[in-house]
């Protein structure tokens, strides 16, 4: 077990303050273990929607659940919607003898239906696999490589990691789907799904994706919007300024999990990472995808224009815009990138992270820093 204090600090803040918590990230993140972690700390039961028996424990739902006190879990709630009306009754309950935790899959029916029903009850916490603060500095390849699913990252060797992000990726296209209420055929969304990997870190082009798949571009959108919503893949969407230059206007995409992309891509280990044509792109998603975590997704956008100048990520930091440039490079200097965002968006600083250890500066304003500084320096930013 891999303990994670932040997210166990942000879901009992949660549960102070709102009646009602909504635990929501992909498939096999952690959610349930994180759960039990909390319920461990105070009087709890606990609903399974997939077990049958408590299926049967909730045919009476209002007579179930009405007498409990303490904590509530219901486990994939994305099962049953009807329980939503009923939980805001008792929510509304003064003072009130319980609080209930959701956990569900990330689907967007889930996530609309729960805020529009629940709306000034419910407080959401987002939790996806593995961050570097949680495994450590000294693990950050193993996390790159695998990905922060936990069954994966402590699989016993690369290859059994592989193999389960494989079965996670045919299950997950299979039946998760399927379970979260989309009927589209798997091997649609698996060509897709490959294909959005090789595409990783690019510019979202929904009209070449759909002549590849001899598909419509708007069947193409529709479908990275699902996989976007079931927080399997990103898109970062672009940041718009009055500076008189053409700009990007379309998403980048990202397969959210480094491991989940290298499963896609056919990399089983290290060396197989380090020797294929996305090495740097993987490096940026990483560096993305941890950056996030701390700014927060409302906060972060990347930006472009049609000249070749471009940021791989902005973010408002407390009022501050800060860019983020991935390098995967032994000592990075400045860019005319760089340069171009930084007098054209105001930034207050560029972090440029790289695979080092060393820090240094590349001038007042722009320094080269390890990703395992990363979080530290955005909080002090």
């Amino acid at each position: 077990m891999i303990p994670r204090p932040r997210l166990l600090g942000e879901l009992d803040a949660a549960l102070g303050r709102s009646p009602i918590v909504a635990l929501t990230g992909p498939r096999q993140c952690g959610k349930t273990t994180l759960a039990q972690a909390i319920a461990g700390t105070r009087p709890s039961h606990r609903f399974d929607l997939e077990d049958p028996v408590d299926e049967r424990r909730l045919a009476t739902p209002k007579a179930t659940l009405e007498t409990l006190q303490g904590l509530v879990v219901i486990d994939e709630v994305q099962r049953r919607p009807d329980l939503l009306p009923l939980l805001r009754v008792l929510a509304d309950r003064e003072p009130p003898p319980a609080r209930f935790l959701l956990l569900g899959s990330a689907s967007p029916d889930l996530v609309r239906g729960v805020s529009e029903t629940l709306a000034g009850r419910v407080a959401f916490v987002a939790m996806s696999g593995f961050s570097l603060e949680e495994v450590g500095t000294a693990e950050r390849w193993r996390l790159w490589l695998r990905g922060g699913f936990p069954r994966s990252y402590l699989a016993q060797d690369d290859a059994a990691s592989l193999a389960w992000r494989e079965d996670f990726i045919q299950t997950f296209l299979e039946r998760d789907l399927r379970n979260l209420g989309f009927d589209i055929p798997p091997m649609t969304l698996r060509r897709l799904w490959m294909m959005l990997a090789h595409w990783h870190g690019g510019i979202l082009n929904a009209s070449e994706l759909g002549r590849s798949l001899g598909s419509s571009h708007t069947n193409v959108r529709r479908h990275v919007d699902l996989l976007s919503g079931a927080l399997v893949v990103r898109q970062l969407l672009p940041w718009f300024e009055n500076v008189n230059k053409r700009q990007v206007k379309s998403p980048k995409v990202y397969v959210r999990d480094p491991g989940l992309l290298h499963a896609l891509l056919g990399i089983g280990s290290r060396a197989d990472l380090e020797g294929h044509p996305k090495l740097g792109s993987s490096w940026e998603g990483l560096v993305i995808e941890e950056a996030i975590r701390v700014a927060g997704e409302r906060n972060a956008y990347f930006w472009g224009t049609p000249a070749g100048a471009e940021l791989d990520l902005l973010l408002l930091v407390r009022g501050r815009r800060i860019g983020i440039e991935a390098k995967y490079a032994d000592a990075p200097g400045l860019t005319r990138s760089m340069h171009s965002a930084r007098h054209d968006l105001g930034l207050s600083r560029i972090l440029v992270v790289y695979p080092g250890s060393t820090a240094y500066a590349l001038d007042d304003r722009c320094d080269v820093i390890a990703l395992s500084e990363l979080r530290e320096r955005l909080q002090r930013e």
